[in-house]
C-alpha cells in the first residue's frame, strides 16, 4: 500500500485551483493551455455546476463548468494572468487551496509535470 504524504501549506508547494468558466468548450480550451504550457499537470471538468453569486446588484444563477487544476504554488501568478487572456469573463474565478495531504507518487508527478522548462 501506497504511505501517504502528510505536509503543513507551508511545507508543500502543491495546490488545486479552481476555475469556473461559462461553457465546457471555454473550460476545454483554458484546460489545453495550461496543461500544454506546463502551468498545471491536470484539470478535471466539471459540468454542469450551477452557481448562485451576486453580480452587478443583482443575484444571479447560472449554469457552468468547474476547472479543478493541479499545479504548484510557484505557478499561481502565471495561471492568474493566463486565465485573463483566454476567459470570456472580465473578473473569471481563480481561487487556490493548499494541498496538505496526497498520495506522494501523485505529487511527485504533479512537481515532475510542472517543473520550469
Amino acid at each position: 500500500m501506497k504511505k501517504t504524504v502528510r505536509k503543513s501549506p507551508q511545507q508543500t508547494g502543491e495546490m488545486v485551483i479552481f476555475i469556473t468558466a461559462p461553457t465546457v468548450e471555454e473550460g476545454q480550451k483554458i484546460a489545453h493551455c495550461l496543461v500544454s504550457e506546463h502551468l498545471v499537470a491536470c484539470v478535471n471538468i466539471v459540468s454542469p455546476v450551477q452557481s448562485i453569486f451576486y453580480w452587478q446588484e443583482k443575484v444571479c444563477d447560472e449554469k457552468e463548468a468547474l476547472l479543478i487544476c493541479k499545479t504548484r504554488s510557484l505557478f499561481f501568478e502565471k495561471i492568474t494572468n493566463r486565465v485573463k487572456e483566454l476567459h470570456s469573463y472580465s473578473v473569471p474565478e481563480v481561487i487556490a487551496l493548499p494541498v496538505i495531504e496526497g498520495s506522494a507518487d501523485y505529487l511527485r508527478w504533479v512537481r515532475e509535470v510542472t517543473r520550469a522548462r
